[in-house]
């Protein structure tokens, strides 16, 4: 298997499901008209956002963008962190489809298949029906 070609951009958004769900009705629209859309992970819960993209985690990730590694052990020597928490990272970001994995033999490699991930948090006065944020686009 391959490793896919790099997306642009994967957001990840902390929305509530009304608005998620609006959003993604809005992209599917914009993806049938034949307009690039970007790739979304929403979280309902903020608290739940940070907990997953720890520092460390983010570390990971901008590390696995620049720097394709060669498998999982590889990766948590350049990060100089111990291969089982490097592993259980790699996976727990694969269940949001983050992370992916090649396999190759007996080793998987991870890889990131976008150019930048992009958190964003969006919270603040209601906002007209009308505007449009950028994080619900």
């Amino acid at each position: 298997m391959e490793i896919a070609t790099a997306m642009e951009t994967l957001r990840i958004t902390s929305l509530p499901a009304e608005k998620a769900q609006a959003a993604a009705i809005k992209r599917a629209e914009r993806w049938e008209d034949g307009e690039e859309v970007p790739n979304v992970v929403n979280f309902e819960d903020r608290g739940r956002l940070r907990q997953l993209l720890t520092d460390r985690r983010m570390e990971l990730l901008e590390q696995a963008i620049e720097n394709l590694p060669e498998s999982i052990r590889a990766l948590a020597a350049r990060l100089d962190r111990d291969v089982h928490d490097v592993h259980d990272d790699l996976h727990l970001l694969a269940e949001y489809d983050i992370t992916y994995f090649e396999k190759d033999g007996r080793a998987k490699k991870p890889y990131v298949p976008y150019d930048t991930v992009r958190p964003e948090v969006e919270f603040g006065l209601g906002r007209d029906e009308g505007s449009e944020s950028p994080a619900t686009a």
